[in-house]
């Protein structure tokens, strides 16, 4: 089947904004345009591909399934495009990573500086997410490495090209409000007092919530956030017990102790993935070098 480039861009812009003037705005052309490229397009594929009222536009199924395969092939043709111009300019091309903000802060920044300082004039772009969204990120071409937490139930092995860190989650309290600081308590016990702890949406909380199931218990938070660092705040002002991973407390103060357990908490690892199905950049190449290796 024959169809002009042009025609899968427009529903493209068209799809991700689901907005004909918008799309139109983006691509220098009127919504008239934009109209009838959809129109044709349809046509050729003998599908409807929106659906259109008055207020709102709307992807059909066709068009849902279409655009699954459109935008993976117009982030690499951007990727494309973007190492060519990069690499005429600056030698290796831009450095876009995809990465928690946690692991971001805790991890990454030391190696941003140490790749920024070998290579100063290479653009550095972080993308964050939780380490579920990154592998999205890495399958549709949007990011060219990304950097999470492992186990990770979204995240193809043959993705991982390095464990470059382990870690263990830990309970933390302030003293002051949770006398337990000479107890070793078990996940039973623990699950008396309120939790903090990350959202759903995060391998954090599915590890979390899978060790309880384990141990046959439902793990009800008191609250779920976002952030890890709002989560040490409130353990701070005695608001619960947090579920952090180890390596946030390195800059924290003495006013949290880590809380024993009675069941070994297994470790985790921060591991580092590119897409093996896209091309990597040279500047991917270049810091993934800079990260450790860690035997698991």
């Amino acid at each position: 089947m024959d169809i002009n480039y042009e025609l899968y861009k427009v529903f493209y812009h068209v799809a991700s904004s689901l907005s004909f003037s918008e799309a139109s705005k983006q691509l220098f052309i009127s919504q008239s345009a934009v109209s009838q490229s959809i129109k044709t397009l349809e046509k050729k594929l003998e599908q409807t591909l929106f659906i259109r009222s008055t207020k709102k536009v709307q992807l059909t199924p066709a068009g849902q399934v279409l655009l699954k395969h459109i935008e993976p092939a117009m982030n690499l043709i951007q990727r494309g495009e973007n190492q060519l111009l990069d690499s005429k300019s600056l030698g290796l091309g831009q450095l876009h990573i995809g990465a928690s903000d946690t692991i971001c802060r805790y991890f990454l920044v030391p190696y941003f500086k140490q790749f920024h300082k070998q290579f100063p004039n290479v653009p550095i772009k972080v993308t964050n997410a939780t380490s579920l969204a990154c592998v999205d990120l890495l399958e549709q071409g949007k990011v060219d490495m990304i950097v999470t937490n492992f186990p990770n139930t979204r995240l193809n092995h043959s993705y991982i090209q390095k464990t470059v860190c382990q870690f263990q989650d830990v309970f933390i309290a302030n003293p002051a409000y949770f006398n337990l600081k000479q107890q070793e308590l078990s996940l039973t016990e623990l699950n008396q007092y309120p939790i903090l702890m990350l959202d759903r949406k995060c391998t954090t909380s599915e590890f979390l919530h899978n060790l309880f199931l384990q141990h046959q218990m439902e793990l009800i938070p008191e609250v779920e956030l976002s952030s890890n660092d709002l989560l040490i705040d409130l353990a701070r002002i005695g608001l619960g017990i947090a579920f952090i991973p180890d390596y946030c407390l390195l800059r924290e103060s003495k006013e949290l102790f880590i809380l024993k357990t009675k069941e070994k908490m297994p470790q985790r690892q921060i591991v580092a993935s590119i897409n093996p199905s896209l091309p990597t950049t040279a500047s991917t190449t270049e810091f993934l070098n800079l990260l450790p290796s860690i035997n698991d």
